[in-house]
């Protein structure tokens, strides 16, 4: 079976994750540190916080902005369920919003018309490595300040609806020539396991709020935040006489262990060079091979401002119903090929199904989805690997009868 998102693993991963472990020290200390380095060096961003994942990074954010019970929060409909569930965590309202057909991103002009004196944040999302339109996003906050409401000193100050990036699939991708990671306020990348770089579980936070904020102030603040409001973490209180600390705020649990870090700092050094070409060599084959069909929708990964990381290869089934997208599903697997579907759109799943949120709402989103399957890529997928993959949807699709 050709498997679905292997993570990048080779002796480098393994050498530096045992030499974490022979050093004694596991948890947050010197390789977290390393890695907010290499990842702000990368991005052009001075301050990035590692965590234990992209979720825990999105929701600080938030909580940071304060909000809470009565506020709400844009959200595209078509992601992953963290994006919502953390507004949810906060009290708040996800209010759900219309993609792009051509990219599945949101949907700026829907994003527009959901604007209400409730929004205290935007969170975009770069649907499988494609960056959103961070410049029409950051003009429409600065044009919707004359109905924003403040609720306390932070949002006063920044005196605008809040940008907060959902990265979580784009590390390494461009928008203009610039690296995702400082294209707004706040941007999350994630490295779960299946994610282009992985430090098994993780994520990290790039801070990039305007003057007169202190991005370097705020960075102490929501680290402080991540170790349950305690002034100290444990490897400063392991210096002489350094055992005493105080607990400042009732924070939350959310670091990242050096024993994690170790897996995405080895990954970091073949990033550029061998993984994000290797996955756009994928892409490009992908791409080749299936423009010539009448029933494939193949994605954009690039255009004139805009450069994909190569996450996902989301391709549609032209006319397909849900119904027959499944079955070509079926037939891959048959092949021994693993795929799968990026994403069920926010009201199918039950939590907000009951919250009373409606497919029906979100027309674009539903086609997408039906007719959605996405398709291997990763490093050690080797061209004879890749050629059985085309092979496998060409000669399912055609069985199923496109």
């Amino acid at each position: 079976m050709i498997p679905f998102s292997p993570p990048f693993m080779n002796e480098e991963v393994i050498a530096e994750v045992a030499s974490v472990l022979r050093s004694g020290w596991i948890t947050t200390g010197p390789k977290t540190k390393a890695l907010e380095k290499l990842i702000g060096e990368y991005v052009s961003c001075e301050n990035v916080l590692c965590l234990n994942s992209a979720t825990a990074g999105l929701e600080l954010m938030l909580r940071w902005m304060g909000v809470s019970a009565g506020d709400e929060v844009i959200v595209p409909v078509y992601t992953y369920s963290a994006t919502a569930n953390v507004v949810m965590h906060c009290g708040a309202k996800p209010v759900m919003v219309d993609v792009n057909e051509n990219d599945f991103n949101i949907s700026i002009e829907n994003v527009k018309q959901a604007i209400t004196k409730h929004t205290k944040a935007i969170m975009p999302v770069d649907f499988a490595g494609f960056p959103c339109d961070y410049d029409a996003l950051n003009d429409l906050v600065n044009e919707a300040k004359n109905i924003y409401q403040a609720n306390n000193k932070i949002q006063q100050q920044l005196g605008r609806i809040l940008v907060l990036s959902d990265a979580a699939h784009s590390l390494g991708a461009t928008f203009k020539g610039k690296r995702t990671g400082t294209l707004c306020d706040a941007t999350v990348f994630s490295f779960h396991a299946v994610k282009n770089l992985t430090t098994a579980e993780g994520g990290a936070l790039c801070l990039n709020l305007p003057a007169p904020f202190n991005n370097a102030e705020i960075y102490k603040s929501l680290y402080i935040k991540s170790l349950h409001g305690q002034t100290k973490d444990a490897l400063a209180k392991t210096e002489k006489g350094a055992w005493e600390y105080d607990i400042i705020e009732a924070g939350y649990k959310c670091n990242m262990p050096d024993i994690c870090a170790a897996i995405g700092l080895a990954q970091f050094r073949h990033y550029e060079s061998k993984i994000l070409p290797r996955r756009k060599i994928i892409f490009d084959a992908y791409q080749n091979a299936f423009k010539k069909y009448d029933w494939a929708i193949t994605p954009t990964y690039h255009n004139d401002e805009k450069i994909s990381s190569y996450h996902v290869y989301p391709l549609r089934i032209k006319n397909a119903t849900m119904i027959q997208r499944n079955a070509i599903i079926q037939k891959i697997f048959d092949h021994d090929v693993s795929v799968n579907v990026h994403f069920k759109p926010l009201p199918l799943l039950s939590v907000y199904k009951n919250a009373g949120y409606k497919i029906s709402d979100f027309p674009v989103a539903n086609h997408l989805f039906e007719t959605e399957i996405s398709l291997p890529v990763y490093f050690d997928l080797n061209d004879d690997m890749l050629q059985t993959v085309i092979n496998a949807l060409i000669e399912s699709v055609e069985e199923i009868g496109f």
